[in-house]
């Protein structure tokens, strides 16, 4: 006899737009992931549909659109009867992770993170800070430097980082993207490394070769407008790093994807200084090929990113910062170059483009870093082992997490009192 299908309930933040971030295409390989497992999925959303949306049904995954703060999300999962509940982001496990509780106690609890937003917004601040302290500052070794001791000295205090873990704690397993941020996680907060699974961009390793340095041309960026930390890269380069690589390439042309690029971004375009804004890329791993550099000046965020997988996969070599290099590469040689200033930035990039042999092998190590940890064929079932022995285990998992059960308990009581208090409201109306 046939065992029934594991049913999972996906709860977006938004719907995957998997062209448009990052954080959508690890959503769309998850959900692949699940597929090859036979899984029965239903993907909901109180978001409004965006542009790029991916054709999730066209998968065979079930599309249902859902509204905050509204009970009629308490029939639809009570019918759905989920095995897995997955919560993309903090913020759903916080308006639905009560009623979840409340119609599926038993149902695992999954919480996508994508990144800390609570390091990233950390780290935004302590740029502005040091920004209005040092407004024509061009080295920002000093904003780069801090180890994550001093991560969580800055974050320890702030709202956004008890919101975040509690859900994390709520949760019976929360997939990390980046292993950097389990190490802030367990060695600093103390959360148990039981509930944390390492869940990196799963990828297919490039087998064909690239396209050499002679048929590449231009520095090319491309991130969505949506997303801080990529708009305040363009800024970066439009106002610092882009003028220094133009005064020792004259001819050089940087050219600027993004979704949903809003018009301060259309408005710094300016094809004499050769810098063009070009909207969104119909074709992202197409523009990528075409370029002979990726820049990725990123002075704050969290997690990885994306867009430097993606030029690894076209076999484009990157230059980046620190933050943009975190949790992405190891103890061998990284496909570009890394750099603190926009004077350093501006001369590696210059010399890269020039350079025709340390570009090969700048490449060469980016298909060996996409192999060594971006594999889908070892993180995809690691995955699935993990969800699979959690389920099985689920009441002894549940007890070793003591303040995760009573978080969850003050979440589902506080809720139940507040609607028995509203309901006695409107009867004595």
């Amino acid at each position: 006899m046939n065992q029934p299908a594991t049913k999972v309930l996906v709860i977006g933040y938004v719907w995957p737009e998997p062209r448009s971030s990052a954080a959508g295409g690890h959503m769309m390989q998850i959900l692949e992931t699940f597929l090859t497992q036979g899984w029965d999925i239903t993907f909901s959303s109180p978001a409004t549909i965006g542009e790029h949306k991916a054709d999730l049904a066209a998968l065979g995954i079930t599309e249902c659109a859902i509204e905050l703060n509204n009970s009629s999300f308490d029939d639809f999962i009570r019918e759905l009867a989920p095995n897995i509940v997955l919560f993309d982001r903090f913020m759903m496990e916080e308006q639905f992770g009560w009623r979840v509780e409340k119609h599926c106690p038993a149902a695992l609890r999954v919480l996508e993170t994508s990144d800390l937003q609570s390091l990233r917004d950390a780290r935004q601040q302590r740029l502005k800070d040091d920004l209005k302290a040092q407004p024509g500052n061009d080295d920002f070794s000093a904003l780069f430097a801090p180890g994550l001791e001093d991560e969580f000295q800055r974050m320890a205090d702030t709202d956004l980082a008890k919101r975040e873990i509690a859900a994390i704690y709520r949760c019976d397993i929360s997939l990390m993207i980046s292993d950097v941020e389990i190490r802030l996680l367990t060695e600093h907060f103390k959360v148990p490394a039981a509930l944390l699974h390492w869940c990196p961009l799963m990828l297919e390793p490039p087998t064909e070769a690239f396209a050499p340095f002679d048929e590449r041309a231009h520095f090319l960026s491309i991130g969505n407008f949506r997303h801080a930390p990529n708009w305040d890269a363009v800024l970066w380069m439009k106002n610092s790093v882009w003028p220094l690589i133009r005064q020792q390439l004259p001819g050089a042309q940087l050219h600027i994807y993004g979704a949903y690029t809003p018009p301060k971004a259309t408005a710094l375009h300016n094809a004499a200084q050769g810098f063009h804004v070009m909207n969104w890329a119909e074709d992202a791993l197409q523009v990528m090929t075409a370029a002979r550099i990726c820049l990725a000046p990123l002075r704050f965020g969290a997690g990885i990113k994306g867009k430097l997988a993606d030029a690894m996969l076209c076999g484009t070599p990157n230059i980046t910062t620190p933050v943009g290099a975190e949790a992405m590469g190891d103890e061998q040689p990284w496909p570009g170059a890394i750099a603190h200033s926009a004077t350093a930035l501006a001369d590696a990039a210059v010399s890269l483009y020039q350079d025709r042999e340390r570009w090969t092998q700048a490449q060469e190590h980016g298909r060996q870093l996409l192999a060594r940890r971006y594999d889908q064929n070892i993180h995809g079932p690691a995955l699935v082992e993990c969800l699979e022995q959690c389920r099985n285990d689920l009441a002894a998992h549940r007890r070793n997490n003591f303040t995760g059960s009573m978080l969850r308990h003050h979440a589902h009581k506080s809720t139940q009192y507040m609607s028995q208090w509203i309901e006695a409201k409107n009867r004595n109306l």
